[in-house]
This record gives C-alpha cells, sequence and structure tokens, in this order.
C-alpha cells in the first residue's frame, strides 16, 4: 500500500495549486481516500475526503475553495486548491484509513 503526494509549492495569496496523490496496492474504487494538513506548531487535520461512489466531504474552512477528485483510471486522487490563502500553508498528506502516511507535499501560500 502507498500514498505518494505532489504538486505543491509556493503559490501568492488568492492563486491556485493542484495537489495529486498517486496510490497503489489496494483497491482504489471501494477506498475512501483522504486528504490532511499539518501546519508548524500545529497537530494534522482532516482536509477532505472522497469514497469509491464520488461522495465527497470538506471542513468548513476550505468549502468552496478546494475540489477533490479521483481518477479510477489512474488510481489517484486530485485536490484542486484555489482563492488560497496563508492559513493554508501547510504540508498536505493523502491516505485511505489504512496503510502508512507518505511524505506529503508542501504548500506555502506567502506574497
Amino acid at each position: 500500500v502507498q500514498f505518494v503526494e505532489s504538486g505543491g509549492g509556493l503559490v501568492q495569496p488568492g492563486g491556485s495549486l493542484r495537489l495529486s496523490c498517486a496510490t497503489s496496492g489496494f483497491t482504489f474504487s471501494s477506498a475512501v481516500i483522504f486528504w490532511y494538513r499539518q501546519a508548524p506548531g500545529k497537530e494534522r487535520e482532516l482536509v477532505a475526503h472522497i469514497a469509491g461512489g464520488g461522495i465527497t466531504y470538506y471542513i468548513d474552512s476550505v468549502k468552496g475553495r478546494f475540489t477533490i477528485s479521483r481518477d479510477a483510471a489512474k488510481a489517484t486522487v486530485f485536490l484542486q486548491m484555489d482563492s488560497l490563502k496563508p492559513e493554508d500553508t501547510a504540508v498536505y498528506y493523502c491516505r485511505a484509513n489504512f496503510g502508512s502516511w507518505g511524505q506529503g507535499t508542501q504548500v506555502t501560500v506567502s506574497s
């Protein structure tokens, strides 16, 4: 079981980034995939998740700005992040409710 995050970077406030989570080693179509983030000095928090059937969930602070989606053919989950704010700065991780944490991808929102 593996989760590999990519797509992070430095962006100005109001900008956009698209994160990718490439998965392997399990039945992707039936798994719920979660995006988490951990800001400096803070605990890791759930950001969004998507079920195999496409049902999604977002925390209030990202609703209307972030969009989670999945590509079954590529066994990949995406997190489109728009209207980014400095408080979105964190390391972003993806995972199912099993498996180990990956290395994450750094998102920095700063002018």
